[in-house]
């Protein structure tokens, strides 16, 4: 089959490898029609996530048609059309049966090498390093799907596939974002990014109640959406002092609820932290850029709560701890529990 796959840092080829096969009971065998490209994926084309390997077939946000199912599922069969989420989930240990399946302590085969990294291993993630398990992703034409009885969804409506592919990672990734918020009516969101996650996460901090979202980012097309799709007010951080700006925006108070949909490969204004800040990243002396996690820190209002859906991989340095104790804030995090 043809696969996208990883070569290096900004190397990434179309290969031809092996069809994948039923290695458990429990696998079921997808045949791909549609794959999303995440964010996250930037961070393995830019070399932040460490244990990519030579050939790894990348993509976390496929569906398709089953084609062949083990001798164990009994949920599927040939001819299902199924979302797959990107997680890698159980549904039987300790973290699955209290429904947080990103925290899989079992699907994970490389989970001592996580453990090294993060002090315990999450689940095992499709086409995201072999840290997390090595699993061959879904920007292919054919996909193994360990444990097929618990994370595929059935889609049995003519829906077409573009209409509901973001429910393998995109859309609940921004619900639970905001919903780790725990925003209460009339609530102040402040959103940092406006890429796929934070569009779907600005739309669901209105369901849950927000009174006003204000949406943070410096490309014109990603802010015009959050404004005209999301009815967010925006910020353009390239012009305005985003703490400064959402003081102004918010009475002096700042924003009740803060969400950082950006993650590790962080931009901000130009200034020398920042150009240290590359510098240490090109060298790998720190992986990860922390402005919007400072931003945030310093810009939520006093008791108020951060919510973490932008993908980490390492130590970002510089984080006001101080005031995030001393304020009394309260912050969430981690992949998306589908």
């Amino acid at each position: 089959m043809r696969a996208l796959c990883w070569h290096g840092t900004g190397d990434v080829r179309v290969d031809t490898v092996d069809d994948p096969k039923i290695e458990d009971p429990g696998d079921a065998i997808v045949k791909i029609t549609a794959s999303g490209i995440c964010g996250s994926d930037l961070h393995l084309y830019n070399g932040c996530m460490p244990t990519m390997e030579k050939g790894d077939i990348l993509g976390h946000e496929p569906m398709g048609i089953v084609v062949e199912v083990g001798s164990a599922v009994k949920k599927l069969k040939r001819g299902d059309r199924v979302v797959v989420p990107f997680t890698i989930s159980c549904g039987k240990c300790f973290f699955c049966k209290k429904k947080l399946y990103s925290c899989c302590d079992t699907s994970n085969p490389n989970a001592e090498i996580a453990r090294k990294t993060m002090g315990h291993s999450l689940a095992g993630l499709f086409g995201f390093s072999h840290m997390l398990g090595g699993f061959a992703g879904g920007q292919a034409e054919f996909l193994r799907v360990p444990f097929a009885d618990v994370g595929p969804l059935k889609i049995e409506t003519d829906l077409s596939d573009e209409q509901v592919l973001f429910l393998s990672d995109i859309f609940p990734t921004g619900y639970m974002a905001a919903e780790n918020c725990g925003i209460e009516q009339g609530d102040t969101v402040a959103v940092w990014g406006c890429g796929p996650v934070a569009q779907f996460a600005i739309q669901s901090a209105w369901m849950l109640g927000a009174g006003r979202v204000i949406a943070i980012d410096r490309v014109s097309e990603r802010l015009k959406m959050a404004q005209e799709k999301g009815r967010a007010e925006t910020i353009n951080f390239d012009q305005h002092n985003v703490y400064d700006r959402l003081q102004e925006m918010t009475g002096g108070r700042g924003p009740d609820r803060c969400i950082d949909a950006v993650g590790c490969e962080a931009h901000a204004a130009g200034t020398l932290g920042t150009v240290l800040d590359n510098v240490k990243s090109a060298v790998s002396l720190s992986g990860d850029r922390g402005y919007v996690l400072q931003e945030a820190i310093m810009s939520c209002r006093k008791g108020g709560t951060i919510s973490v859906p932008g993908a980490y991989v390492g130590y970002p340095d510089k984080l006001p701890f101080g005031a995030f104790m001393n304020k009394g804030l309260t912050m969430k995090s981690g992949q998306t529990h589908l």
